[in-house]
């Protein structure tokens, strides 16, 4: 098992890698939007929010050497699920035709004040 780390994504925030790599494949840690160049969540917007998260995501992808077109599985947590639509249309932005298999939830609260966050596992 290989720990992956990449300064081009957001130092985790707690006791857990950004990423690992396991038997092919790349578990990625849930991404927040937390712009690793400032350290912190400057987007305000559920559109904004979601492009820096899938900034992120793509961040670690690329440093454990694959990307998004081989993403088979992303857990998706929204802290106002009336946000979906607007999530929807940016995520889709990003996956285009790739569209891995997918869970999406609404969740009572998420770190630093998060409005969405991302795990997704990729193949290698």
């Amino acid at each position: 098992m290989e720990t992956v780390s990449t300064p081009n994504a957001p130092a985790a925030i707690g006791p857990y890698a950004q990423a690992k790599i396991a038997g092919g494949f790349v578990f990625a840690s849930g991404q927040i939007a937390i712009d690793p160049a400032v350290g912190a969540i400057t987007a305000t917007t559920i559109e904004a929010q979601t492009h820096q998260v899938m900034a992120n995501v793509e961040a670690l992808l690329a440093a454990a050497g694959t990307d998004l077109s081989h993403v088979v599985k992303t857990t998706c947590f929204l802290a106002h699920i009336e946000d979906f639509a607007a999530f929807n249309a940016v995520y889709a932005e990003h996956f285009g035709d790739a569209r891995p298999a997918r869970s999406a939830v609404g969740v009572a609260g998420l770190p630093a004040g998060a409005l969405v966050e991302v795990e997704v596992i990729a193949e290698l």
